[in-house]
């Protein structure tokens, strides 16, 4: 949790409904700037992402699973069954003092349960409720089933990803729901200030397919623009080259990789005088960036054996003296040991009763008077008590009403 009165967000209860990794993020970025954010989970079986792995040392333990501790840093956890009338109650009880509430179920989950934002509105006119859903809460596609396979490709962002002569590639990994956590940060950001100015909150819907069609920089615009398709280039960039990865000499610290960002002219003219290759200058076929994109086999064959006579770190360090843009291609554990990252605090050292001291990736914002901070994450049910107490006024009788009929 936030230091008292540091938070940038301190004063600010949010209810995280939230399951897996969307709502779940979301939910993490607002409790790292001190908003009180209380994660609220099934009783007994808690959010799914308790039974995604890895787990430390490979034991399954709902406590311990690395997903679910990323997503949930600094949160307080409190368990109930808002499926049941009476749990349904108590959370619209909660919603009185509420300022946020975070939700990811499919559309008409929550108006199922009696929970839908137009009742919600009606207990407190100040509350900014945010859902999150693969398709948004209307249209064609609303009740469709989805995953990041399916968000990259129905959003555009897959068909122009790999290699030309392939079928379209994927990200890895919750792309699309970290993405969606995001916009609906900024998204309920914005709803709060425009709280502050009219007095009252409001609904945010957002749509993960939206998100991802919504970054197409180059694929999207082109096409409104001149009705071209980006077609798929590999590892490469298109219209300008070498803006790739190259192999290059491997050693026992790095692999042989290395990207390179060259599009501008003056830092194609450097590159190869760097290499002592200036007289492919005089070549049309590689007299800048443009035509060298359109004979890059060519251009590649003659640039190759400079780069196996050169390690990553060679290359890396020279082009970067010269003003040229290149980067390690790093794996996971090279971005856990790259210095850039240490000097600015990036990863997080975090002690968790049941999984042990583990290192976090932290936020991408440094703010001078109020940046980020980060607690562990709760366990199941781990604050159900001491949050009813404080936010309801339950006595220890309806505490135990509610804990023997399974509500919390």
């Amino acid at each position: 949790m936030s230091a008292e009165g540091t938070g940038a967000l301190e004063g600010i209860t949010v209810l995280d409904l939230s399951h897996f990794v969307a709502g779940a993020y979301c939910g993490k970025v607002l409790a790292a700037f001190g908003a009180e954010v209380i994660k609220i989970e099934a009783p007994v079986i808690g959010d799914g992402a308790r039974r995604v792995g890895p787990f430390p040392d490979d034991k399954r333990d709902a406590e311990a699973s690395a997903l679910y501790l990323y997503l949930n840093t600094g949160k307080k956890g409190l368990t109930l069954d808002i499926g049941s009338g009476e749990g349904a109650a108590v959370l619209k009880e909660l919603v009185r003092s509420a300022d946020v509430l975070i939700e990811n179920f499919a559309p008409g989950v929550m108006e199922s349960f009696g929970l839908g934002y137009a009742t919600l509105n009606t207990i407190n006119p100040r509350l900014v409720m945010a859902s999150i859903s693969n398709f948004g809460q209307s249209g064609p596609y609303r009740d469709y089933r989805a995953d990041t396979m399916v968000e990259m490709a129905l959003s555009g962002q897959m068909y122009v990803n790999g290699d030309p002569e392939r079928e379209p590639l994927s990200s890895m990994g919750h792309q699309p729901a970290y993405q969606a956590a995001l916009y609906a940060y900024s998204g309920i950001m914005a709803a709060l200030l425009a709280r502050d100015r009219d007095g009252r909150g409001q609904y945010v819907d957002i749509s993960i397919q939206e998100c991802m069609a919504s970054e197409h920089q180059f694929t999207l615009t082109r096409f409104s623009a001149t009705g071209g398709i980006r077609m798929r280039a590999g590892n490469r960039y298109g219209s300008v080259h070498p803006t790739t990865i190259y192999r290059c000499k491997p050693t026992d610290d790095r692999a042989g990789l290395v990207s390179l960002g060259i599009s501008d002219p003056t830092q194609y003219v450097l590159f190869l005088q760097l290499l002592d290759m200036s007289e492919l200058l005089d070549d049309p076929r590689f007299a800048n960036p443009q035509a060298c994109a359109r004979n890059y086999v060519e251009f590649d064959a003659l640039v190759h054996p400079w780069l196996m006579e050169h390690t990553a770190e060679e290359i890396v360090h020279a082009l970067q003296d010269n003003r040229i843009p290149a980067a390690f291609v790093n794996d996971v554990s090279d971005v856990l040991d790259d210095p850039q990252y240490a000097s600015r605090g990036f990863w997080k050292e975090i002690d968790h009763p049941i999984a042990g001291t583990r290192r976090y990736a932290g936020l991408p914002y440094h703010l001078t008077e109020a940046p980020p901070t980060y607690g562990r994450a709760n366990l199941l049910g781990e604050h159900t008590d001491d949050v009813l107490r404080e936010k309801l006024g339950y006595d220890e009788e309806r505490l135990a009403e509610l804990r023997e009929v399974g509500v919390i």
